[in-house]
């Protein structure tokens, strides 16, 4: 049906974003969003939806808000479900009741979702309760953005100076000497505890406390710029007692993660939740077969087998993607011993019915061959379903052993055309702290578009691998690994790179 929803997309952190307005995003033919809404929210949209940037940033508007008013209403009168993105809540400073308003002299349909408002959020991940009892009983939102140049101002500076509310004004930056000149002229002690919360929620997360007298020197020193809300009030004084996120070892550090966009998600989420800023740069992408025909011919004749070994997640989801094509499901295992590489392979497996009979302690080829010996797998036929490009190893010192090895391609993995320059640009201007890499596919792709003088010439960024193998691979390159996980798997790596944030950092996160 056609209507359009004023979303509240939450002050930046994706986990903030309403059940509800996650689901209409990913039903919406058109998508409208702003410079605060997160762009990480359009992956939950539909992959054939319109999708349409309006931000507004520093004065400078892509669309001005009358366009977007047009904009609206235009998609919906043409049968369009629109989904209306807005930083924080449509309603609080958001321009959502002007919108609301045009689309109903329009006679468009149309539903209001609320959103988590960063006045509430971005203080809470400072550490910063806007109501508390030992310190105030009530709180104010004020807009900051008011021209100082006008005659008489329509805020009541006493009312504010006076009540003992917490007071949080939006986009106040630029204003900061204008509104502490303001609250101190009508009565407001000059010590009275202040902060900026910039980028609130965000990995680039950051809080600064002062007091009224002295926070437009403070911000002014410490280069605070918008996006930021100034917060007033005794409750202030808790930031250092109460703040958390900021104690992140990984906050506002960039981290590239060049898994397949498929499996990116696991690693990115890892790191995100302690604070990284994840440059999400897929080298490799799983492609299925143009031709199946060989996969469903093995899976026909799976009795012949006595052991089938799992190499990757991937290799379990295409397998079953074509047990499932056929109509067949775990049962064409029985009797067949089945093995995997990995406790996420297992856990794939496990997911579809299989309860692997052996999980090597360690998750590289040579040690995998040592258990399997101890299982007997000399003299049995082996089936290995897995990336067309693939190391030997394993089918090969299986051979070697005495078992009748056949290797089965089940999907390819390719090269991603991705554009570089986001990538080279972070690099060069120090956003980035770390690249991870977690195949030896993963480094070469990478180099492929990412010239390795460039990661060279920036002293700062640190070389992550998941094992040996892949950092072999790097040394083809010129790079000796920085980091190499204990275990080779992802959540070790994720912990190798978080251990050396700490570290770095002189503590425990």
């Amino acid at each position: 049906m056609s209507k359009v929803y004023l979303l509240g997309a939450g002050p930046g952190d994706p986990g903030l974003i309403t059940v509800r307005a996650r689901d209409i995003l990913s039903r919406a033919d058109v998508v409208v969003y702003d410079y605060l809404a997160n762009k990480a929210f359009l992956d939950f949209c539909r992959p054939d939806a319109t999708i349409y940037y309006v931000g507004k940033k520093g004065g400078d508007h892509t669309l001005p808000q009358d366009k977007i008013n047009d904009l609206l209403v235009e998609m919906a009168k043409a049968g369009k479900m629109v989904a209306r993105l807005k930083g924080g809540d449509p309603f609080v400073f958001g321009r959502g009741g002007e919108e609301a308003e045009e689309l109903v002299a329009a006679g468009c349909p149309f539903e209001v979702v609320p959103g988590v408002t960063s006045a509430v959020a971005a203080p809470a991940y400072a550490g910063i309760p806007i109501t508390h009892r030992s310190f105030c009983s009530s709180v104010s939102f004020i807009t900051g953005h008011e021209d100082p140049t006008k005659a008489e101002s329509s805020l009541n500076w006493e009312a504010f100076a006076q009540s003992g509310s917490t007071l949080v004004f939006f986009m106040g930056v630029k204003n900061l000497p204008h509104i502490t000149e303001n609250l101190m002229k009508a009565g407001m002690p000059g010590d009275t505890p202040a902060a900026l919360v910039r980028w609130g929620t965000t990995c680039h997360h950051k809080s600064l406390v002062a007091t009224v007298a002295t926070m437009a020197e403070e911000a002014a020193r410490k280069g605070f710029a918008p996006p930021s809300l100034f917060v007033v009030g005794g409750v202030v004084s808790l930031r250092d007692t109460l703040g958390w996120y900021e104690k992140r070892p990984l906050l506002g550090q960039g981290v590239v993660v060049t898994r397949s966009r498929e499996q990116a998600s696991d690693l990115t989420r890892l790191l995100a939740d302690e604070g990284a800023c994840c440059y999400e740069f897929p080298a490799i992408e799983i492609a299925p077969l143009e031709d199946a025909d060989p996969v469903r011919q093995a899976i026909g004749r799976l009795f012949d087998y006595d052991w089938v070994i799992f190499t990757s997640v991937n290799g379990v989801k295409c397998f079953f993607a074509e047990i499932d094509t056929l109509s067949l499901d775990a049962r064409v295992f029985a009797g067949i011993r089945v093995a995997a590489i990995g406790p996420a392979t297992a856990q794939a497996l496990a997911a579809r019915g299989i309860r692997p009979d052996f999980v090597p302690e360690r998750f590289v080829a040579e040690s995998v061959v040592a258990g399997l010996l101890d299982q007997g797998v000399v003299g049995t036929r082996v089936l290995i379903p897995r990336a067309r490009e693939a190391r030997e190893v394993l089918p090969e010192k299986l051979a070697e052993a005495g078992a009748y090895v056949d290797v089965l391609a089940v999907y390819d993995t390719k090269p991603v055309n991705q554009d570089p320059a986001e990538i080279v640009e972070a690099m060069q201007s120090g956003a980035i702290r770390y690249v991870t890499f977690t195949s030896s596919s993963t480094v070469r792709n990478f180099f492929a578009k990412v010239p390795p003088e460039v990661v060279k010439a920036a002293d700062d960024v640190k070389l992550a691998c998941i094992g040996p193998i892949t950092a072999k691979t790097l040394g083809e390159f010129g790079f000796t690994p920085d980091i190499v996980a204990e275990a080779y798997t992802v959540p070790a790596l994720a912990k190798a790179v978080i251990d050396d944030a700490v570290a770095e950092a002189g503590g425990a996160s």
